[in-house]
């Protein structure tokens, strides 16, 4: 058994190559990233020293060099981590996201085809389908995305079907909840925040902070994911999340108390996004629970330990926030509301 795993050098997918090395001790894995921004060496260097993984450079949207990876590593499984994926950077620069989240899924879908791979996983996210106020969005809920994010993700999971309805491809999809936990590039909330506060930095509070997210642990996010890809059903969609609704200011609060801040740390700013910014996310997941998974990490517990986690390894994250790319990104999108804060 052969997993190639797209985008395994990032947050998620480093997660799951770490599930399949633990619950398939003889399967090997080829990591296939471009390590853009969010996907680093660094991130996956205990897998790579266990001599069971493969590290193969490349982008998704390039067919030589999907074609050549499936050539010379013939994969039996195909999960795709590798997309843009972050709904402020989307508003700055949405035909990258084009290119790479529906593209790029295509070519792996053409590339699965002509090479005749047991399955094939796109990993998708709970934003396709748009906010919702009450009760919870289910796998046959309508796709209604509200960001370029969104609506680049939603085009690749509708690439799936097209060839799963068209080709047979064994195919499936996962929608995935917020995901927190080590090794998360410190760009989305939970990790930007927590390296702001560790460095005395005040950190940005869209409005109120009312917005509610559902949250999953990486760990369990991962689990639930290899779950899927094993025991799902081909043509079908996951949903992966956790009961764990959350306002974004009741997790900064955590943030704070863990970082030892108080709320002078906190500047309320308006929302880039305006209507364009969900207010809740909800998932139902019993379609997945039925196939015998469950989330284990406890919320707070694991916010902690998060919190520590990058305190105990400056080393991993302090270079990335060095880098031209990032520094770049924080002044053009929150210059104009932190000031001197930044």
């Amino acid at each position: 058994m052969r997993f190639l795993v797209t985008g395994g050098a990032g947050f998620i997918g480093s997660a799951f190559v770490r599930a399949v090395l633990r619950d398939f001790p003889t399967a090997e894995v080829v990591i296939f990233d471009a390590l853009t921004y969010a996907g680093n060496l660094s991130t996956i260097a205990d897998v790579l020293d266990s001599g069971r993984v493969k590290f193969v450079p490349g982008r998704i949207q390039d067919v030589a060099s999907v074609e050549g990876t499936f050539r010379s590593f013939p994969p039996t499984h195909v999960v795709n981590f590798a997309a843009e994926s972050h709904n402020d950077r989307s508003l700055l620069d949405a035909g990258s996201f084009i290119q790479t989240d529906v593209a790029g899924v295509y070519v792996l879908l053409e590339a699965c085809r002509k090479f005749g791979v047991e399955r094939f996983l796109q990993v998708s996210t709970d934003e396709v389908f748009g906010s919702i106020l009450e009760g919870e969005f289910t796998e046959s809920s309508p796709i209604e995305p509200n960001t370029p994010y969104a609506a680049s993700k939603a085009g690749g999971e509708l690439q799936v079907r097209a060839h799963v309805k068209a080709f047979k491809t064994p195919a499936l999809v996962t929608h995935g909840g917020n995901s927190y936990g080590p090794f998360h590039f410190p760009e989305k909330l939970i990790p930007f925040f927590i390296v702001r506060l560790i460095d005395g930095k005040k950190v940005p509070l869209y409005g109120e902070g009312d917005q509610i997210r559902e949250w999953i642990h990486v760990d369990d996010h991962a689990e639930g994911i290899l779950h899927a890809l094993m025991h799902g059903t081909p043509g079908e969609s996951y949903n992966v999340g956790d009961v764990n609704e959350r306002r974004n200011r009741d997790v900064v609060s955590i943030l704070l108390e863990e970082t030892g801040r108080d709320e002078s740390f906190v500047k309320k700013i308006p929302d880039p996004r305006k209507g364009a910014h969900d207010a809740r996310y909800s998932m139902n997941c019993d379609k997945l629970r039925a196939l015998g998974w469950s989330p284990k990490r406890e919320f707070i517990a694991s916010l902690r330990e998060t919190v520590r986690w990058y305190r105990e390894n400056e080393a991993w994250w302090r270079p990335l926030i060095a880098t031209a790319d990032y520094q770049s990104f924080i002044k053009r999108f929150y210059g104009p509301s932190l000031g001197d804060d930044l």
